[in-house]
């Protein structure tokens, strides 16, 4: 018996004449890796293989070992978690209302026109209340819907901002539960974006006592749930000027953001339409994920979807992007796995 090595042993039992054996072999490996989430899959890739026995042979009998050929040590594991858009997405901007907002409106308004453009052109509607719980519970209006224009936005927007409270998470129980005419168009089973602006901090009593009471009940309330914020930030990062301060820091509308791995807006940026249209790209679907790496073989770019291997895909290199030819489905963790 002769032993041939290849990253592992294969063995050949011959006698007699000269031969030459073409080998495929499996090559079997565990990938771990070096990013976030942590992926472990088992790795198989067929690999022709031509070794020339000298001598005079027969080969009468072939075996092939497991091979490790592949080098497993630089993985990179980039991956996301589809989102779940089912029938729609309803969503609320809790503004408050109070006198020291009266310079934003330009800028919600424009906010909310620049969202409906990037929003999906069906499913999705949207309702303007005011941070004050007391104002909500009467309000009848239809709310905004594709097609709908910027003419719709100001004119819902100068019809319910009413009120002083800086209260948005109770307003927006108030409306949701106890306003009869929000069971007429909220879809139980549509998602739900919160979009919260204010320049002071959220200041729920009624009938939360916590940001994290809202955070329960919400994430209970919907099974797809997603918020941004439009807030002075703490004075490290806000480009205010002086700095917002104490009080006027929107700490429990941004932990609660980040608690839902949304978007944080700077209240005092001139322009709020890349971070609005940051927000509107959490409801829509998944259709291609930007590698983090440069693959050093796109050959060896492998995709699961919920642990099963995915192959309706295609890797554009000009772009280090793998787009998907099938949309993951939602819900889905997609992770693209590949040696850099």
């Amino acid at each position: 018996m002769r032993d041939f090595l290849f990253g592992t042993h294969s063995y050949f039992r011959y006698r007699g004449i000269p031969c030459m054996k073409t080998l495929f072999l499996i090559l079997i490996g565990v990938m771990s890796c070096n990013s976030d989430q942590m992926l472990v899959h088992e790795i198989e890739k067929e690999v022709e293989v031509i070794i020339e026995v000298p001598g005079d042979c027969e080969v009468t009998e072939e075996i092939v070992v497991e091979d490790t050929a592949f080098d497993f040590s630089d993985i990179w594991v980039d991956s996301f978690r589809q989102v779940a858009a089912l029938d729609g997405v309803d969503i609320f901007w809790v503004i408050d209302p109070s006198g020291s907002m009266i310079n934003d409106q330009p800028n919600i308004i424009a906010g909310i026109t620049h969202m409906m453009s990037n929003l999906p052109e069906i499913g999705w509607r949207l309702m303007i209340i005011p941070s004050d719980y007391r104002m909500v519970g009467d309000i009848t209006t239809f709310p905004i819907v594709p097609g709908d224009t910027i003419t719709d936005v100001e004119d819902m927007y100068n019809l319910h901002m009413s009120g002083a409270f800086e209260a948005g998470f109770d307003a927006s129980y108030e409306y949701i539960m106890l306003n009869p005419y929000a069971s007429t168009w909220l879809r139980p089973d549509a998602s739900l974006l919160f979009v919260c602006g204010s320049d002071e901090e959220e200041q729920s009593n009624h009938h939360f006592s916590s940001h994290y009471d809202f955070i329960s009940w919400a994430s209970t309330y919907r099974q797809n749930v997603f918020v941004a914020s439009i807030v002075n930030l703490d004075t490290p990062d806000s480009i205010c000027s002086p700095p917002a301060y104490g009080p006027n820091i929107g700490f429990n509308y941004m932990d609660v953001t980040n608690y839902f791995s949304g978007n944080v807006i700077d209240i005092c940026s001139e322009d709020w339409s890349a971070g609005v249209a940051d927000a509107s790209t959490q409801i829509t679907p998944y259709e291609y994920i930007d590698l983090t790496q440069v693959p050093l073989d796109p050959a060896w770019i492998y995709v699961y979807i919920d642990g099963v291997q995915n192959h309706d895909w295609y890797y554009e290199p000009s772009e280090n992007r793998i787009y998907f030819t099938i949309i993951p489905s939602a819900n889905s963790l997609v992770e693209v796995a590949y040696n850099y």
